[in-house]
């Protein structure tokens, strides 16, 4: 027996475009310690040769600390995700990031928790969708800011 599920029913109720506005912050409810593999891994796979991210010996003594560096985008990919329960469920497109800044190190065992201001709201020519446009930044489980981004978002409007 074959059941059809509507696709709106496995959506949750909150997140289409009319419920965010400008100024509105949240604070997401996961958070995630940074493993070795996906700490170090991105950065062997797109050639970065800073040595920071993959050699244990290069950072003793360094200013940065002891303990290798966990790759940027990594960090940015992390407090993106740990932020997409609340700001991505209802996306129709992913339209960019900007305005990425890495403000602290992050070393491998390190927690990160994430954060979002919505910054605009737009509508678009389109009736059923609208531009959402996020503040998010991440930080360390010692309060420090380890990262801060925007991502532009094509976002559902709620079916009437």
């Amino acid at each position: 027996m074959t059941t059809t599920v509507s696709h709106d029913s496995v959506l949750g109720p909150w997140g289409w475009f009319e419920d965010y506005y400008p100024g509105q912050q949240m604070r997401h409810a996961r958070a995630a310690t940074v493993g070795e593999v996906e700490g170090s891994g991105p950065a062997k796979q797109v050639m970065n040769t800073a040595q920071a991210h993959f050699n244990d010996h290069i950072m003793k003594g360094s200013p940065l600390g002891d303990d290798r560096l966990v790759f940027g985008l990594a960090t940015a990919s992390l407090v993106y995700g740990l932020a997409s329960q609340d700001t991505a469920e209802h996306a129709v497109a992913e339209l960019g990031w900007s305005y990425l800044r890495f403000r602290a190190p992050v070393h491998h065992g390190d927690t990160i928790e994430a954060f979002t201001q919505v910054v605009a709201v737009e509508p678009s020519g389109d009736e059923q969708s609208g531009r959402v446009t996020f503040r998010h930044w991440g930080r360390r489980q010692d309060g420090t800011v380890v990262f801060e981004g925007e991502r532009s978002t094509l976002m559902r409007r709620r079916p009437l």
